[in-house]
């Protein structure tokens, strides 16, 4: 699947529940409102949708969320798109919380899972719950440890917010060091309606490299997951540190991606509204002929690059749309 610009679209992430069991402050609002289960793609049409994608050529499918992990029987899902991997998919990845990872994750590895993202954005237990709004900490490391131990390798992913977590960024590097860990900074996003103003938490990537430089060595690599990152080697742990700046650099030049919501709403770019609907058509009974054709319209709508801005005289999101509905 090539889109309009040249770049080939081999990545799908696919959010499979807007649920999540915990409310993070950039992420959802408190009172949040789920979807009913009549709205949300069956897991088999989730399933026939990824088939799909990877018929045309995807290599890659991240399952996302809301947190995946809560859906009832998302385990049969991962067992049969691993059931793929060397027959047109290379690898299949999860983003996580970690709140469940203790009881899947050698479920995940015995389906074909080798990495696993988990959100954590802070190592301390009072700044997590507050930012979690409710969670403990504990399940999440328990679901860390009990990840590695399976097999997984872990990436931690941390949204940066200034004047919330910007202190810990050097002891979270040299944690994820001694356990083997890499870690991914994340600039937070315009996204939804939280209740808040996102503007002062907002911290650019750039002025947190800087800093970093003082206390850590940070090497140019060529490593590459197929997302956003741009990683660097740290030299004094070995493990490597990424950054995703969707603010301060547009890194849509290289964008290979696009997100499968929950309700099988096909989002070609993070940042734009233009979708595609792919519900009703599985619902329809459509041919894999048509379903292709309609994926393939789909990509040729992708846009150039993403409209995010950071405004401090509007204190609106730049989309309506809460990042646990488009897929983390």
């Amino acid at each position: 699947m090539i889109d309009p610009f040249g770049r080939k679209v081999s990545y799908l992430r696919v959010s499979v529940t807007d649920r999540c069991d915990l409310r993070c402050v950039y992420c959802m609002a408190e009172d949040m409102t789920f979807l009913p289960k009549r709205e949300l793609l069956t897991l088999e049409e989730l399933d026939r949708l990824c088939g799909a994608f990877i018929r045309l050529g995807t290599t890659k499918i991240r399952l996302t969320g809301g947190e995946p992990l809560v859906r009832r029987d998302v385990m049969s899902l991962f067992r049969s798109l691993g059931s793929r991997i060397g027959n047109g998919l290379d690898e299949l990845t999860v983003t996580t919380n970690g709140t469940q990872l203790a009881k899947h994750a050698e479920g995940l590895y015995a389906a074909g899972v080798r990495r696993v993202n988990v959100s954590l954005d802070t190592l301390d237990p009072a700044r997590f719950t507050a930012m979690t709004r409710w969670g403990k900490i504990e399940a999440t490391l328990d679901g860390i440890f009990a990840a590695k131990a399976a097999g997984l390798a872990v990436k931690i992913n941390a949204v940066a917010m200034k004047g919330v977590n910007e202190d810990e960024f050097d002891s979270m590097l040299a944690w994820c060091g001694e356990h083997g860990f890499d870690l991914c900074l994340i600039e937070t996003m315009p996204l939804g309606d939280i209740t808040g103003d996102r503007t002062d938490q907002y911290l650019p990537l750039s002025i947190v490299r800087g800093k970093m430089r003082k206390t850590w060595t940070l090497q140019d690599t060529d490593y590459k997951t197929g997302g956003p990152a741009r990683y660097f080697t740290v030299k004094e742990t070995g493990r490597r540190i990424g950054f995703i700046t969707p603010m301060t650099h547009n890194f849509c030049e290289s964008c290979n991606r696009v997100r499968l919501t929950c309700t099988g709403t096909l989002f070609m770019c993070l940042g734009q509204e233009d979708s595609a609907e792919f519900r009703d058509l599985l619902r329809a009974g459509v041919s894999d002929d048509d379903l292709d054709d309609a994926i393939r319209a789909a990509i040729a709508r992708k846009p150039k690059g993403h409209d995010f801005v950071i405004d401090r005289r509007d204190e609106r999101p730049a989309l309506t749309r809460h990042m646990s509905m488009t897929g983390g």
